[in-house]
């Protein structure tokens, strides 16, 4: 494929017959691929209509376009899109903490659904990495909910800085409550989450509903620290609440013949069968530890936890990192959104 920055600024016809000087108009009629995406005839106008003919064939992640922002831009102007399909990466003030995060969209013909947090914050003289996945699902208003409201709901919990483990469960409790009460501005749909919040860059408290997963890497060592809410897991809880779980040939475990996870939050019409509760589990962050992992099921459908850590255990680079696991999951012909933040807690 042609590299963008061999297409000269040129004049060329428009879809209307006519020439159109530079730049008041640029037509690629080479591939571009920009951001996440491999497109064809992208047009744009600058005198009062923006007209826009594009072939999306295929999602990518592209080294060399990552600083192109402004065609993100254009392009969730576009679509109307609210997902943060993209990628970038932080580091701690306080220490050599590091982080990166890639986000695609998969093949299904629906806007993005995954949204992600990933930031260093301070707070009460202490300082907070905040990072999470929210894989949507039937639309995504509830994951931007989540994406804006999560986590300063754990925080302002008044038990947070004495027990956060009691203080992430209430705050996960009270968010779904809120989505809830929100409904139908907020839809039918629901969303997974998994959240980790690293204090100090030497404490960290990870929690999940759903199948977003995190993965811990001491000394190369995989080590899951989410619990996997799937409906075969938890048939007791569904059917005790009177669901049921359907196995189809063909297809994954689902409640009432529906939702692939037992936990969500939203999914108010499955409410009364699905949990919201988060598992929570801690660890504290050591020599010994390497990187931890973030990531939507689109990445663990088609990579175990240990092959995730083996392939970027050497990419001293957490953005690079967490790219290269995007792209392996997309050679590996994942479908689905993909999103994942990996933190580097060592160089």
């Amino acid at each position: 494929m042609a590299d963008p920055k061999s297409h000269p600024l040129q004049p060329h016809p428009t879809p209307h017959g006519h020439t159109t000087p530079t730049p008041r108009a640029v037509h690629l009629t080479s591939r571009l691929l920009f951001c996440d995406l491999v497109v064809d005839r992208f047009w744009i106008f600058n005198f009062g209509k923006l007209i826009v003919d594009v072939d999306l064939e295929r999602l990518i992640h592209l080294n060399y376009m990552d600083n192109l922002c402004c065609f993100n831009s254009i392009y969730s102007q576009l679509t109307g899109a609210h997902s943060t399909n993209g990628s970038g990466k932080g580091r701690s003030h306080q220490g050599p903490v590091k982080y990166g995060f890639s986000l695609v969209k998969g093949k299904a013909n629906h806007p993005m659904e995954d949204f992600h947090v990933a930031k260093f914050v301070q707070f009460h003289g202490r300082e907070l990495g905040l990072f999470a996945i929210y894989d949507g699902h039937l639309g995504d208003n509830v994951p931007a909910y989540l994406q804006k409201h999560l986590f300063s709901n754990i925080i302002k919990e008044d038990d947070f800085w004495t027990d956060p483990n009691r203080s992430i469960a209430k705050a996960y409790e009270r968010t779904d409550e809120a989505i809830l009460s929100h409904n139908p501005d907020l839809g039918r749909g629901g969303s997974t989450a998994v959240t980790a919040i690293l204090i100090n860059c030497r404490h960290l408290w990870v929690a999940n509903v759903g199948d977003s997963r995190a993965v811990l890497s001491r000394k190369g060592h995989a080590i899951q620290l989410s619990i996997d809410h799937e409906p075969n897991t938890e048939r007791g809880s569904i059917e005790n609440r009177g669901g049921f779980v359907s196995n189809m040939p063909g297809d994954v475990a689902r409640v009432n013949g529906q939702l692939a996870v037992s936990r969500a939050f939203g999914d108010k019409n499955l409410k009364t069968h699905l949990r919201s509760d988060p598992d929570v589990t801690n660890a504290d962050i050591d020599a010994d530890t390497d990187l931890l992992i973030l990531a939507s099921d689109g990445l663990w459908k088609v990579m175990s936890n240990q092959e995730a850590v083996d392939l970027i255990r050497t990419i001293k680079d957490p953005h690079k990192a967490a790219k290269q696991l995007v792209m392996e999951a997309l050679n590996r012909e994942s479908k689905d959104d993909i999103s994942c933040i990996v933190v580097r807690f060592k160089g």
